[in-house]
């Protein structure tokens, strides 16, 4: 066992009035990551919202800890869990940018959080959206470090909430959805948009088939040490269904918002979100049922910022509360995301994190806990176990968070302390400087009073960034 987590152990002791056990007598952790896509800072009752109803997520913030200055990888979904899974921000990790392409996928020698820890004895899986770009080869999870994986492969086929087909450990699953023909031009499964469009024929609703197989990896591993990377695609929108529709929500009823006086997107984003919190919610009951919630740590997040693009109504919601932006910008809005963690009788419940962390810190946390090392290479990664268990004096710091954006005019963003950075376009762009502790909105730029600031948020720029053959600024 690692000495940080024997401190961090006996600190946790005196927290909760009970000895530390000695070494040989704690056993590894579980390890449960929740992703959801594109759910907002402010979309939790927990994190401030004030009208879709999440009792389920804002009760594990109160038996557990809530961080307020956590950063998904990026402002879209591919590179965001390629920073997930390699532990290497945007400017080093190998997916940059959401392409409907086969080279836009992790290889086979890129060590991963899940390699790791299948290395450490851990059993592990990938139940639901991989998303981590177009790869050819239906087998990708299992070839970067996955035990088990049920799902979709490819990223825009996740757009689909009723497909006529899932992938598990390689294989086609097929469903009893039927596809129209029109949004459904493809059938070659090698083709990088496979899948896509609106179903015709709506019968089994993906979600409800994630949840179940992630109960059964949990039964089925329950007495070893086990890591499940649950995979949500809720609330993202099926993209083809709003261009066909005009309402990108897909969910088989309105549930509690049936009665609203709202438009059906409306009702079925914010039911979308109130029955993702149903679905965590049941995962946390059957580890209490096994009992085994005490030796499981449980994270919840989101791998962006709020979405728009199933024409909800963003101001009925808030959904990145006060913060500046949503999807696809660098400014807070679309990379601070919340951030819960549950770790019964380790994790002090009712508390409150505002350590600066981020997706790439979850291979050194996942390494530590595991006991063992994080693979050798250029990584940006910092464990957060002392933040975690409450010891922030052992809890170390990043020099700094970076992050760069490969659509629309491109940009780049950097996080030290108190001050973030923002530049549109990419390289070629003026620097816009705010000071967050003072103006957490991003509405005040003032870079004309700090050049000295904005001269070194410059080069932390041109330093963070290795352009590779597929990732270059132009």
């Amino acid at each position: 066992m690692p000495k940080q987590l024997l401190l961090a152990l006996s600190i946790s002791a005196l927290i909760f009035g009970r000895p530390a056990p000695a070494a040989e007598d704690a056993p590894r952790p579980n390890i449960i990551y929740i992703l959801s896509d594109d759910l907002g800072y402010g979309e939790l009752g927990s994190y401030g919202q004030r009208v879709i109803q999440t009792p389920e997520l804002d009760r594990m913030a109160e038996q557990g800890m809530r961080f307020t200055q956590h950063y998904a990888g990026s402002t879209v979904c591919a590179p965001a869990r390629s920073v997930l899974l390699t532990g290497r921000h945007t400017g080093r990790t190998p997916i940059r940018g959401n392409l409907a392409e086969p080279r836009n996928a992790l290889t086979s020698e890129r060590p991963t959080i899940a390699g790791m820890l299948r290395d450490a004895g851990y059993a592990t899986a990938c139940i639901g959206k991989w998303g981590v770009g177009s790869p050819a080869a239906l087998t990708n999870p299992n070839d970067v470090g996955f035990d088990h994986f049920f799902g979709y492969v490819n990223m825009f086929h996740a757009h689909n909430y009723y497909p006529e087909f899932l992938i598990r450990n390689g294989e086609v699953v097929e469903l009893r959805n039927v596809s129209g023909p029109k949004w459904h031009p493809y059938r070659d499964l090698d083709d990088p948009r496979a899948g896509m469009g609106v179903a015709e024929k709506k019968v089994d609703y993906t979600p409800d088939l994630f949840l179940a197989e992630a109960r059964q990896f949990i039964r089925q591993h329950r007495d070893e040490p086990f890591f499940l990377y649950f995979s949500m695609i809720i609330p993202h929108a099926n993209n083809e269904a709003m261009r066909q529709e005009g309402d990108g929500t897909e969910i088989p009823d309105y549930g509690i918002y049936a009665d609203r006086d709202w438009p059906d997107q409306d009702k079925g984003h914010a039911a979308m979100i109130t029955r993702m919190d149903r679905d965590v919610g049941e995962l946390l009951a059957l580890l209490r049922e096994l009992e085994i919630d005490e030796r499981t740590l449980v994270l919840f997040t989101s791998d962006n910022g709020p979405h728009n693009e199933s024409r909800h109504n963003l101001g009925r919601f808030n959904p990145n509360g006060n913060l500046r932006g949503i999807k696809r910008d660098l400014y807070e809005g679309g990379i601070r995301v919340p951030f819960i963690a549950r770790w019964p009788g380790r994790i002090a419940p009712g508390t409150t994190s505002d350590h600066i962390s981020y997706f790439g810190d979850m291979m050194a946390t996942f390494a530590d806990l595991a006991g063992t090392r994080v693979p050798e290479g250029d990584r940006q990664s910092i464990s957060m176990l002392p933040a975690l268990l409450g010891d922030d004096d052992e809890q170390a710091e990043h020099d700094y968070l970076y992050w760069e954006f490969h659509e629309r005019r491109t940009a780049q963003a950097v996080r030290e302390g108190p001050w973030k950075a923002v530049r549109v376009p990419a390289v070629t762009g003026d620097i816009e400087l705010y000071h967050l502790e003072d103006d957490l909105g991003e509405q005040n730029n003032i870079v004309a009073d700090h050049p000295d600031i904005a001269r070194r948020m410059a080069r932390i720029m041109q330093d963070a960034h290795i352009p590779t053959p597929h990732w270059g600024f132009r």
